[in-house]
């Protein structure tokens, strides 16, 4: 059996320069050349995970199927490659710290002093080995959150000079940088990808390929200067230019054969140059894709990346049905019974977003109405489905106070209620119902019709649901009840039969829906949502 290699993937000079998608794109084109891989992502910050911090800082909170709170480039890692991550691959400094302390304090250490180095970096050293040797991939990509520099990056940079310094020709480093340009002057400057190098190659790690990150190309002549600058072989210096899509840097990174350059650095066969023809097809797709449908998501983070593996769903499905998706976000926030309509319209279809937390909650109650009343496809998700439930209690059932307990823990008619296992929880991190469960669809269902199997299991992440007291009332009055736990008893999924399309999934689609697997419930959305536009 082989062994495992490691590619370490580091960015200097600015965050958010997308060392995610190169990291997703690495591991895209070697899935294509036949090898197993996974990709990790370490976070410098001390929140043991990033579920407890505002979407407005980190972005959306991804899950992975065993349930961790993740950063939201793991949803990259398993939209571009199909694999399922846990998580082993997602480390935060404070997780690193705590399982330090915690062997500290059962005398694992046996009265050493414990150090930064050799305790913190051994457990990184033992965290980025822990996928290879357990579960053998021929390839571990390790990305680093935020920029070389950044003092609480330090120890993970350190431990990854010695992992370059024990494992040799296994383990490279890729740097990923920015090369601005000054308007003014009309040029492109390279010294913030020198100063970057520099201050990589003062801890010790000399970069074996660099991407640089550019608005404009970049020709020949600077792509040599940098190289020569950065002790770097011309042939392992690419460029990452903005691309109409993400998805298009699998095809430009190979185009300019990264994954080459990191093969040829570990003395790997190079074989024949993979074709990637189910990737490219989706792009072809993408590209022929001009006529429009207008999705309104409502919601109350003005953030793309708060909602963004709803957003890519939501793009993948346009595709795969011909058509560009158009978002537009529609603050919940500022949603009232008279501007509803104004607010709403021009949209094919609406999203009713996840979240938690009372503001903006009325808005989204709002606009369930006005889209069940008018019968414009809805999708609630989460949050967005207890909305959903709450709007058909108060409206159709005529409870007015009806509410969740999340909300209003005084409500007589709390259609939506504390999980039985949240009761006496008193810690916020990592505590929710969270990762892969299983749910049964109910037999002549839109949604059984939908995802053509009558067992399915998706990803959760909520405190809170449906109460089954209230089900033959909904039921009755014509909201459907028709995925369920199997074990739980719990309201998975909800529908209004007589409408166009009027689902609400307690659990999150989103997190499993893929480029070249796009999900089902987003698919039939989009497609309704382009009928919808066609018949108005």
């Amino acid at each position: 059996m082989a062994e495992t290699k490691y590619i370490f993937v580091t960015g200097g000079v600015v965050s958010s320069l997308g060392k995610g998608i190169i990291s997703s794109s690495i591991g895209k084109l070697l899935q294509a050349r036949g090898y197993n891989i996974t990709i990790q992502k370490f976070d410098p910050y001390i929140n043991i995970d990033p579920g407890t911090l505002n979407p407005y800082e980190h972005g959306e909170c991804y899950v992975t199927v065993d349930g961790m709170e993740t950063d939201l480039d793991l949803g990259h890692y398993e939209r571009f490659t199909d694999i399922k991550t846990t998580k082993a691959n997602s480390l935060t400094t404070g997780r690193i710290y705590k399982s330090v302390i915690d062997k500290e304090r059962r005398g694992d250490y046996l009265g050493k002093t414990i150090q930064v180095v050799p305790h913190i970096t051994d457990e990184i050293k033992r965290n980025v080995k822990l996928l290879g040797e357990k579960y053998h991939y021929d390839f571990v990509i390790t990305e680093i959150g935020g920029t070389v520099g950044d003092i609480e990056s330090t120890p993970f940079l350190e431990a990854i000079r010695q992992l370059k310094w024990e494992l040799g020709k296994k383990a490279v480093c890729v740097h990923l940088t920015y090369i601005p340009y000054l308007k003014a002057a009309q040029e492109l400057k390279t010294k913030p990808t020198q100063h970057s190098v520099k201050e990589l190659q003062s801890l010790g790690i000399q970069p074996d390929v660099l991407v640089l990150r550019t608005e404009k190309t970049l020709n020949e002549g600077i792509l040599k200067k940098v190289a020569a600058f950065c002790n770097v072989d011309i042939d392992c210096v690419v460029q990452s230019e903005d691309l109409p899509s993400i998805y298009e840097a699998p095809v430009r990174m190979q185009d300019q054969g990264l994954d080459t350059a990191i093969l040829k650095k570990m003395n790997q066969p190079i074989g024949e140059k993979p074709a990637l023809g189910p990737w490219k097809s989706f792009l072809e797709l993408r590209r022929k894709a001009t006529k429009e449908v207008h999705i309104g998501l409502v919601g109350k983070y003005d953030l793309q990346d708060a909602y963004k593996s709803i957003r890519e769903s939501l793009y993948q499905a346009g595709t795969y049905n011909n058509y560009k998706t158009v978002l537009t976000f529609i603050n919940s926030e500022k949603l009232t019974k008279e501007n509803v309509a104004e607010k709403l319209a021009g949209q094919d279809g609406i999203i009713i977003c996840p979240g938690f937390g009372q503001r903006g909650i009325e808005g989204k109650i709002i606009a369930a109405h006005y889209t069940r009343t008018h019968d414009i496809p809805t999708f609630g998700i989460c949050l967005g489905m207890q909305m959903m439930v709450i709007e058909f209690a108060r409206n159709v059932l005529g409870y007015e106070d009806a509410n969740s307990r999340e909300m209003d823990e005084k409500t007589e008619h709390n259609v939506i209620d504390i999980m039985e296992e949240q009761k006496n929880i008193t810690n916020m991190g990592g505590t929710m119902r969270l990762g892969a469960y299983e749910c049964v669809l109910k037999q002549k269902s839109r949604v059984l019709d939908i995802y053509k199997q009558e067992h399915i299991q998706e990803r959760h992440r909520h405190r809170y649901e449906f109460n089954n007291e209230y089900q033959k009332e909904y039921e009755r009055a014509g909201m459907a009840c028709v995925g369920k736990n199997p074990e739980s008893d719990l309201v998975e999924i909800v529908e209004i039969p007589g409408l166009k399309w009027y689902i609400g999934t307690q659990f999150h689609p989103e997190y499993q829906s893929t480029v070249l697997n796009p999900h089902p419930l987003f698919v039939n959305f989009v497609k309704t949502a382009i009928e919808n536009k066609t018949k108005a």
